[in-house]
């Protein structure tokens, strides 16, 4: 008997997914909740597991098609006396060799060592819960639509047609002035010509077109206000020096970003109007009792924010860990959609990528954002003498029909105390 495997529904309203890659081929045997493929949607990365032990016998699907909630993904045999290798596959071959190696590297925020998939069994696959197969067919409005590629050629030599390749790719953009030389000089065919082979087009899809949207909802929706300061952190890097070479807790990997973090959830229960929402349908300001902190990780599928429940219960080594946790996760390209739902507030480390400072955008329905920039020796003034010095800068921006500059000062204020005197933290309530 032949069991049809359709796209289940992924939740939070999603309608249709891009296939990443197979972990199968036809004429492979799988076991039940055996990992088939991985799908990008809108939020995430997800694996799909087999609902059916048996034989591959074709693939509906390439790498690079976008395939509407309820269609076709693979068929398999399930009769008992199926074999590998048996019976015509009844789609279009995929073109590239199914690959099983993880997706995607994350970058900026801190890293944990802890090895990605470790929870694999013995075949190499990992296990998943994912549920709502058997969704209903899918929408006319959401077809199977093929990923375009680049024509073979000087322009697509250097540039891989998989999925990250093309997640890296970016447009070169040249000065006002080159631009206005080459338009001037140049003969017209021949730069439009030279300019397509000098040109990667890259679709805008996935967790990179969420980004995109969710930012410019943002921007256009809450008015921003930001705020920043400058302080002396030398005693956090000794302080944090000193938890490294503490045995008991530096298998915890605790950094400045944890440290920041820290502070941040301890300030927040002072500063309760930059952990709330403004809820327009219901004419009402949201207060959260509890902080879901948001990290902020640029991946290369594009920005996530996955976020920590419950963030202000932990002590410092335990949110240390769930950091380097949510940043493995992230390089895996295995952040789970509950992870990304559900923040009250955020985090973003632009230290980690080389900047001093930074106006971050809100991330969606929250009502602010810290950006904690890098760490840098400078000379500063202390005790009455100028002398080098650890000095970071924090800047807050903030939803102002939520927050206003007095709420904002207080925020930084707190956090800016606690990073400058660490031993602050054992006072604050």
């Amino acid at each position: 008997m032949t069991e049809e495997f359709l796209l289940p529904d992924l939740g939070e309203g999603l309608t249709e997914a891009e296939l990443v890659q197979w972990h199968v081929a036809v004429g492979d045997a799988v076991a039940l909740n055996q990992t088939l493929a991985e799908v990008e949607t809108a939020k995430a990365v997800v694996e799909l597991p087999s609902p059916f032990a048996g034989v591959v016998r074709a693939l509906h699907v390439a790498a690079g098609d976008t395939i509407g909630v309820g269609a076709s993904l693979v068929s398999i045999e399930t009769s008992a006396g199926a074999a590998p290798g048996g019976g015509p596959s009844v789609s279009v071959p995929v073109a590239a060799s199914p690959s099983a190696s993880s997706a995607g590297a994350a970058h900026g925020a801190e890293a944990s060592d802890a090895p990605a998939g470790a929870d694999r069994d013995a075949r190499g696959h990992r296990e998943s819960n994912l549920v709502g197969y058997g969704a209903p067919p899918s929408e006319p409005g959401h077809p199977t639509r093929r990923r375009r590629r680049l024509p073979p050629g000087p322009a697509s030599d250097s540039a891989s047609n998989d999925h990250a390749s093309n997640d890296h790719a970016a447009d070169v953009q040249t000065t006002g002035d080159e631009a206005a030389h080459e338009r001037i000089d140049a003969p017209a065919a021949p730069v439009a010509s030279q300019d397509a082979e000098r040109t990667t087009r890259t679709p805008i899809h996935g967790v990179r077109r969420q980004t995109a949207e969710a930012m410019v909802a943002s921007a256009f929706t809450a008015p921003h206000a930001s705020a920043w300061i400058t302080l002396d952190v030398t005693r956090s890097v000794r302080f944090l020096r000193e938890l490294r070479d503490d045995p008991a807790h530096g298998d915890h990997h605790i950094g400045p970003l944890a440290l920041a973090a820290r502070a941040a959830c301890l300030a927040l229960a002072r500063t309760p109007s930059l952990n709330a929402r403004w809820d327009a349908a219901a004419g009402e300001i949201v207060e959260h009792h509890y902080v879901h902190l948001g990290i902020a990780a640029a991946t290369e599928r594009g920005l996530i924010v996955p976020n920590i429940k419950n963030a202000e219960r932990m002590p410092l080594p335990e949110l240390a860990d769930a950091i380097g946790a949510l940043a493995a996760t992230a390089r895996a390209g295995q952040t789970e959609p509950a992870a990304l739902r559900g923040g009250t507030f955020t985090i973003t480390n632009i230290g980690a990528l080389g900047m001093e400072g930074g106006t971050p955008i809100l991330n969606p329905g929250e009502a602010g954002i810290l950006a904690t920039g890098a760490v840098l020796r400078r000379p500063w003034e202390h005790r009455g003498r100028i002398t080098l010095r650890e000095v970071m800068t924090l800047t807050l921006a903030f939803d102002h029909r939520l927050v206003d500059g007095a709420q904002a000062g207080r925020f930084l204020h707190d956090v800016g105390g606690m990073l400058r005197e660490p031993a602050r933290a054992m006072l604050m309530r």
